[in-house]
C-alpha cells in the first residue's frame, strides 16, 4: 500500500524500481529487529564494562570492589549473547550500529538504573529464571521501546522503519516471552517470508494492482453514489483497488481473509471513518460479485 502511494505521489511508473524499493524496504525489517534485539546484548556487556572497571578503581568503595552483579548475570540476557541463530545473523547482515552510536546504549542503560523495575529487581535477593523473564520484557517495553531518543535515532536511520518499529518490538516481546530455562534450541531469528510463494504474493499482489488500478476502479466506481472519485481519499482508493485485486485475481485467498486485512490496514492508515467506507463498499461488492459468479475462489472455507 506505501509503495503504490509512494508512485502516486512521485509520479513514477517505473515498476521495477519501486519492486526493488518494496523488497528493499522489506528487507530493512531484519535490521531493525537485529537492532533492537541486540541492543539488549549491549546494554549487559556495557554494565559489565562499568562494574569491572569500578572495581579497578585505586580508591574503589567495597560496593564497587564487590558489586551486585545480578542485573548482568540475567539468565536472559545470557540465553541472547550466546545465541548461535542471532550471532550469525548479526554477523551476516553485518548490524554494528550500537559499536558505532554506544551512546544510545549508555543512554538506556542509564534510564534503565534509574527505573523502578530495575531498583525493585535489584532489590530482591531470590533469583529465578521466571523472574530474570518478566524483568527483561518489563524493561523492553516499558523503558527500551518508548524511549524517544532511541525511536529518533531509528527514524533518522532509515525513514520506512517508522511504521516496521511496532511490528518488530511485538515479535520480539512475544519472542522473549516464549523462552523456556535449559531448552537448546530457545531463540531463533525469525524469516522475512515463510516460503517462496510468501515472497511471490508481495510481488504478484504489488505487479497486479499497479497493472490494473484503472479496471480495478471501475469496480466500485458505480458503489459510491454519494461520493465523487476524486474526493475519495487515495489510501481509501489504493486499500479498495488492492483488497479488489485479491478478490479477483486471487483465487486461494478467503474473502474473509481479505476484507479483515483491510479494514484493518484502514483503521491503522486512513482517516476514522474510512473503514466503514470501505467495508461498505467492499461488503456490497462481494455479494455482486457472487451473484455474477465472478468471484471465483479455490478450496474449502474461501468465501
Amino acid at each position: 500500500m506505501q509503495s503504490i502511494y509512494a508512485m502516486h505521489q512521485n509520479g513514477s511508473d517505473n515498476l521495477e524500481k519501486e519492486e526493488k524499493f518494496l523488497f528493499y524496504s522489506i528487507d530493512n525489517i531484519l535490521d531493525l529487529y537485529l537492532i533492537m534485539v541486540s541492543s539488549l546484548i549491549e546494554i549487559c556487556k556495557k554494565e559489565t564494562i562499568f562494574l569491572h572497571l569500578s572495581s579497578q578503581k585505586h580508591l574503589a568503595t567495597p560496593q564497587e570492589r564487590k558489586p551486585n552483579e545480578k542485573f548482568i548475570k540475567n539468565s536472559i540476557f545470557q540465553i541472547l549473547a550466546e545465541n548461535n541463530s542471532l550471532s550469525i545473523a548479526l554477523e551476516t547482515r553485518k548490524i554494528n550500529n550500537w559499536a558505532l552510536n554506544d551512546d544510545y546504549i549508555i543512554l538506556l542503560l542509564n534510564a534503565i538504573k534509574e527505573s523502578k523495575l530495575y531498583a525493585d529487581y535489584m532489590s530482591n535477593t531470590v533469583n529465578t529464571f521466571a523472574e530474570d523473564k518478566a524483568f527483561i520484557i518489563a524493561v523492553f517495553t516499558e523503558v527500551i521501546v518508548p524511549n524517544e531518543k532511541l525511536y529518533e535515532y531509528l527514524e533518522d536511520d532509515k525513514l520506512t522503519w517508522i511504521d516496521d518499529i511496532p511490528v518488530v518490538n511485538t515479535q520480539i516481546i512475544k519472542q522473549l516471552g516464549r523462552i523456556k530455562q535449559g531448552e537448546d534450541d530457545n531463540f531463533r531469528v525469525p524469516k522475512l517470508y515463510k516460503d517462496n510463494e510468501d515472497r511471490d504474493f508481495v510481488k504478484d499482489l504489488f505487479r497486479k494492482t499497479v497493472l490494473n488500478e484503472k479496471e480495478l476502479a471501475k469496480e466500485y466506481d458505480d458503489k459510491t453514489p454519494n461520493w465523487d472519485s476524486d474526493r475519495i481519499a487515495e489510501i481509501d482508493t489504493i486499500i479498495l483497488k488492492m483488497a479488489i485485486c485479491e478478490f479477483l485475481k486471487f483465487p486461494s485467498i478467503p474473502v474473509k481473509v481479505t476484507l479483515n486485512e483491510y479494514l484493518e490496514v484502514a483503521k491503522e492508515y486512513s482517516t476514522p471513518k474510512s473503514s466503514i467506507f470501505i467495508n461498505g463498499i467492499l461488503d456490497n461488492l462481494v455479494k455482486e460479485l457472487q451473484t455474477n459468479n465472478r468471484l471465483l475462489k479455490v478450496g474449502r472455507g474461501l468465501m
